[in-house]
């Protein structure tokens, strides 16, 4: 009886509802208005906007601890998802994100944080030390490769800060993020939200994702030769002849843009902490900011003359550029595509847009955990040292479904990733033909 009374809209109604003025999601098959939660929601809107109008339930298992469920009921609409259906990979995924729940997985975090606090005050304190209190030339150059492989440190802990509570309270916690992000790196852990979350929801969507939009200097694929308009930035990524100039080289350019891809950072981070976009907690980033580039210039400025102080920030920035090159090698060279994000193939598209590093566990604290990029994109709020020992059931999981796992060394990521590199640069070349022939030459050429 009671069920006879419930109220239900089709799939298709719900898809109307896709506006920042009408936005409503489904969890479960119940229907909610999210309209005004939007504009309040901790991971931002845009997460929100880009599933509009459709199931999130796998989405929202994946980022939400059990916790949120109870919230949910002040949103609900009343109505129900009448053609509500659940495919048998996201049955397989819920169960295994439930029995990672009743074991306590999300809540054993390990000593990882403490450990890499503590390698970060080490070789933040060698770092000083040698440019303070040394005057040889090559411990001030040493000097700057500890302070990048500090940043690496940094960021993981930034990074685990983001999704996943790392300190005893949010107040500690979002305190380690302004501390780890913008006080020691100088990147705003605002924008990083930003970005990282629309990047999570959208993987290797070309218009969507925020982390494959690098025109005029990348194009991973050359769909975007067709000049696609972004939705996260609301622009179009033009292919003009600047982009074409510099994607015609881009196998080689790669490792030397890496290498200075730190300044880019800077320069976005001051862009939205700036600009007319509502930020959360905007003052304490801009203060985090400023505290960085405070010690920072300081710090360069006791080395004795120019030409270290240059070799200095070069040799911080060169050693640092390798956990940019791992950011790229988890999706450069894996599986794109055009369009919004879907909410019933959650599972699939994070199987089909990412790779794994493979490496000994010896190197887990070299690659703060997101070697094992596919499990942490699948569970984001599973903490670091639970990602090598879930990696057997996910690898089970994908084989049972026929999805690819792909788990390469660093050095099959490297050249997976300049070869995908070279075959859009060696496209773009061709001034007869500047968009893919076909999709079948497009899907054997470019994913390597």
């Amino acid at each position: 009886m009671a069920d006879n009374m419930k109220k239900y809209i089709t799939s298709d109604e719900l898809k109307k509802h896709n506006k920042p003025e009408d936005l409503w999601l489904s969890i479960q098959g119940k229907v909610y208005n999210v309209t005004d939660w939007a504009k309040e929601h901790p991971g931002g809107d845009i997460v929100l906007l880009n599933l509009a109008g459709q199931d999130v339930t796998d989405a929202f298992i994946a980022f939400h601890p059990g916790t949120a469920w109870k919230y949910l009921d002040r949103s609900f609409t009343g109505y129900y998802l009448e053609d509500f259906e659940v495919s048998e990979v996201s049955k397989d995924y819920r169960k295994l994100a439930t029995q990672f729940s009743k074991s306590g997985l999300f809540e054993k975090k390990g000593h990882g944080t403490i450990y890499s606090l503590f390698s970060v005050l080490v070789m933040l304190f060698a770092c000083f030390y040698g440019v303070l209190c040394c005057d040889s030339f090559l411990i001030h150059i040493l000097s700057g490769c500890l302070l990048g492989l500090t940043w690496m440190q940094v960021a993981y802990l930034g990074h685990d800060s983001g999704h996943y509570q790392i300190m005893t309270s949010r107040g500690f916690n979002k305190l380690a993020q302004i501390l780890t992000g913008n006080c020691l790196t100088g990147i705003s852990i605002a924008w990083w939200k930003w970005t990282h979350n629309a990047h999570h929801v959208a993987c290797n969507s070309l218009d969507y994702d925020p982390d494959l939009q690098h025109l005029p200097v990348f194009a991973v694929s050359s769909r975007l030769f067709q000049s696609l308009t972004s939705s996260f930035y609301g622009r179009k990524l033009t292919f003009d002849s600047f982009a074409r100039f510099f994607v015609s080289y881009q196998h080689f350019t790669f490792y030397p843009v890496m290498c200075v891809a730190r300044v880019n950072l800077y320069l976005q981070t001051f862009l939205l902490l700036f600009s007319k976009r509502k930020v959360p907690d905007r003052a304490i980033n801009i203060l985090g900011i400023l505290v960085f580039w405070i010690w920072f210039p300081l710090l360069v400025s006791y080395l004795p003359n120019w030409t270290e102080r240059v070799l200095f920030v070069l040799a911080s920035f060169c050693i640092t550029s390798i956990q940019h090159v791992q950011f790229c090698l988890n999706h450069f060279a894996a599986n794109v595509y055009v369009g919004a994000p879907k909410g019933n193939d959650w599972f699939e598209k994070q199987t089909s847009g990412t790779i794994d590093i493979a490496c000994s566990s010896w190197m887990d604290w070299f690659f703060g955990g997101l070697q094992f990029q596919l499990e942490h994109h699948l569970f984001p709020r599973l903490p670091r040292c639970q990602l090598r020992n879930i990696s057997p059931l996910v690898q089970e999981l994908c084989k049972k479904h026929n999805l690819p796992y792909r788990s390469l060394s660093f050095l099959e990521a490297n050249m997976w990733t300049i070869k995908t590199l070279r075959t859009a640069a060696l496209e773009a070349r061709d001034m007869s033909s500047p968009v893919p022939k076909n999709l079948l030459w497009e899907a054997v050429n470019t994913h390597g």
